[in-house]
């Protein structure tokens, strides 16, 4: 894993007073009870839970084979993962803590063990309560881990004092994920968009050697090395470091504004040749590209890992009856998903918000299936996209429980199950992608002379035609086609008897 490596700083005289506590009394046993009372973080929560950080099974990297092994322990972090369970079910938590471990992995960690603390809200200063931070050390000392991930966002001063504390590498779940993003992005407009989401997050975590001492010299004047006007120490380093991290982020938005403009031209063309467009958006490694290659034959790359592609795919495809329509798979989306993604992102993102229909991927196989369709239109929300008319495509029914669907099958009308990897339900979805596809509203009756077969090629792919006949004047076409077309096919409308 290629995340940040925060280094210590100097501690101001009230960041030790808050970071000491009453640490000296505060372990497993409870003793940081009055603290969290105070706090009003677990006031009616069971005394049982809020006291002991409690481990999640399942949360450790199986390792068999010894060059296996051997191999990681070479280049892989040892991480240790925690929690925060501040609301729904205990299943809703460990489900949360078991992604975190699947993105850990993705990023290239061995996953020691994971735990998790109940609290109605994370502790402000250190996330998880002075008092579990001492036993959160006492459980990396034992276990040899060289890193912390957080499953949240944690604030700067959170960052700043688990680290100090911990005395290991504290990351938290957006910046997992920007490293995730980091790794798999290919093409030089999804390198611009992480690094930008990148650049934005770290500037808000900038760590000085202490904020007052000064790396570059104010103005000199005189052999006093003042003057009027230009007295002073000058910017700080983190000042400096800011600046030019802002100059970055300027150019990067720059660099994507032009791209933008391309992406926009391209979609432009396909409506102005009257290309209906639909987008594949869902939950990452729900199976979108898998389903794009299973319908266009597109030769996406396939692989069961989180965020395997970024960069969008389209693909050009016909409908049973000649219609032309584009496929576009998208980047997948998860739960909290950073606002520093969907920024750096929304001109890629676009693409479902100007898309005709939406094919909504769903893992079947997932334990929590309505948690993911949850997580997916809240992103949809944020980029003006849930009034594009959706289908939602339940993925891995050669892998899911059939009692497992029927909750979704019954929430949503608009639903079919399919296996991207079998084939099962695929001519189905065709079908009902076919039918929810924009239609052609006029309709003509045509009588096209032989040498104009190019009108008729444009008839099929862009119109539907309903009966097609050769006769010893021409083509006798009966079709429902778009304006545009309609306009030039007129003179050769048939009269009506």
């Amino acid at each position: 894993m290629t995340t940040q490596s925060n280094a210590y700083e100097e501690t101001s005289d009230v960041e030790i007073d808050l970071l000491q506590g009453d640490d000296s009394g505060a372990s497993l046993t409870g003793h940081d009870d009055y603290d969290d009372d105070r706090e009003g973080n677990t006031e009616g929560l069971e005394l049982e839970e809020r006291n002991a950080l409690r481990r999640v099974v399942g949360m450790s990297t199986e390792l068999t084979d010894i060059s296996e092994v051997e191999y990681r322990k070479l280049l892989l972090e040892r991480v240790l993962l925690v929690g925060v369970w501040t609301e729904g079910s205990a299943e809703d938590a460990e489900n949360s803590l078991a992604e975190l471990k699947l993105l850990a992995e993705t990023a290239g960690s061995e996953v020691l063990d994971g735990v998790i603390q109940r609290r109605k809200k994370p502790d402000p200063a250190t996330f998880i309560g002075s008092g579990k931070v001492t036993d959160l050390r006492n459980l990396v000392a034992a276990s040899g881990a060289d890193t912390v991930i957080a499953d949240g966002e944690l604030a700067p001063a959170q960052l700043r004092n688990l680290e100090d504390k911990l005395k290991v590498k504290v990351v938290d779940r957006t910046a997992l994920i920007l490293d995730i993003f980091a790794q798999h992005a290919k093409s030089k407009e999804g390198k611009a968009q992480v690094e930008l989401a990148q650049l934005q997050y770290m500037k808000q975590r900038l760590r000085g050697w202490g904020g007052n001492l000064s790396r570059q010299a104010g103005g000199r004047v005189g052999a006093a090395g003042g003057g009027i006007g230009g007295r002073g120490p000058g910017e700080t380093k983190i000042e400096t470091d800011r600046r030019r991290i802002n100059t970055k982020i300027s150019k990067l938005r720059r660099m994507l504004k032009d791209m933008k403009s391309t992406r926009s031209t391209m979609r432009q063309e396909r409506r102005r040749n009257l290309v209906p467009s639909v987008a594949i958006a869902g939950y990452t490694n729900a199976g979108k590209s898998s389903l794009l290659n299973r319908i266009t034959g597109a030769g996406v790359l396939v692989e069961d890992a989180l965020f395997a592609t970024l960069d969008p795919t389209t693909r050009r495809t016909t409908t049973s009856d000649g219609r032309v329509y584009t496929l576009t798979d998208t980047v997948g989306f998860v739960r909290h998903l950073p606002h520093d993604i969907v920024e750096a992102f929304r001109s890629t993102l676009e693409e479902v918000a100007d898309a005709d229909l939406l094919l909504h991927v769903v893992d079947g196989s997932h334990p929590d299936p309505l948690s993911q369709i949850q997580a997916v239109r809240e992103v949809l929300g944020e980029i003006n996209a849930l009034d594009v008319p959706e289908i939602i495509v339940i993925n891995k029914a050669d892998a899911a429980d059939a009692l497992a669907l029927a909750p979704i099958l019954a929430r949503e009308p608009r639903a079919i199950v399919v296996s991207a990897r079998t084939g099962e339900g695929i001519d189905k979805l065709r079908a009902y992608l076919e039918g929810a596809l924009p239609q052609p509203h006029i309709s003509l009756d045509l009588l096209l002379p032989y040498e104009r077969g190019d009108l008729v090629s444009r008839i099929h792919s862009e119109g539907a035609v309903e009966q097609l006949e050769h006769t010893g004047d021409g083509t006798r076409v009966t079709a429902r086609v778009h304006p545009a077309l309609a306009d030039e096919l007129t003179p050769y409308e048939v009269a009506s008897a």
